[in-house]
């Protein structure tokens, strides 16, 4: 998919909706967990939008994104708390990459767990990079039962988390974006590590 991404990272800061998206996400983040002095990991950062938000609360964030594009771009902002990986993660990367420890006190991903092959999987890997009550916080596009497209319902998230061993597992709907004359819904999972 990082091929894919790698397309859209030279236009992606300017594109209104994806503003929106992260500031409507920070918001919604401020409002749930502290984050002022927690050392974060953002997970498929993309160019940042986030991540530039989070900096300028965090003693550091660690952001990750398999499009070497994105990267770039959010390297070029020069945020000085801020360190990149240009990866897929993995046990591999987990195990072998010093940025990666210590441990983080918060993951956040924003509309990206939707993207990857198994998100099952996923969940376990930010898991074991998180500190013990650590907390994990994703917003994906909210689908009903059946319906097609990248997202979930609040029952596959609440699920998946608790089937990756995490605990206080919740949802919400903090926030929805107009395109094309309808609301489309943003989903809000957060869950500790216990």
């Amino acid at each position: 998919m990082s091929g894919s991404w790698d397309e859209y990272a030279a236009g992606w800061d300017s594109n209104e909706a994806v503003i929106a998206y992260a500031d409507n996400a920070y918001f919604a983040l401020k409002n749930t967990v502290e984050i002022e002095g927690c050392r974060i990991f953002d997970f498929g950062c993309g160019t940042g939008l986030l991540t530039e938000r989070l900096s300028s609360a965090a003693s550091s964030v660690v952001a990750l994104d398999p499009s070497q594009k994105m990267i770039s771009v959010l390297e070029n902002k020069r945020l000085e708390n801020v360190a990149v990986i240009a990866s897929e993660l993995d046990q591999n990367l987990i195990d072998d990459n010093s940025l990666l420890s210590p441990k983080f006190d918060l993951v956040v991903a924003s509309s990206a767990l939707a993207f990857v092959p198994d998100y099952a999987k996923a969940l376990k890997l930010l898991k074991q990079l998180l500190t013990k009550g650590g907390c994990l916080v994703q917003w994906d596009w909210l689908k009903e039962e059946g319906d097609e497209g990248y997202g979930f319902t609040e029952k596959q998230i609440k699920a998946a988390l608790m089937d990756a061993g995490f605990a206080e597992c919740s949802t919400s709907v903090p926030f929805a974006l107009r395109s094309d004359g309808s609301a489309l819904d943003v989903l809000m999972g957060v869950a500790r590590n216990a």
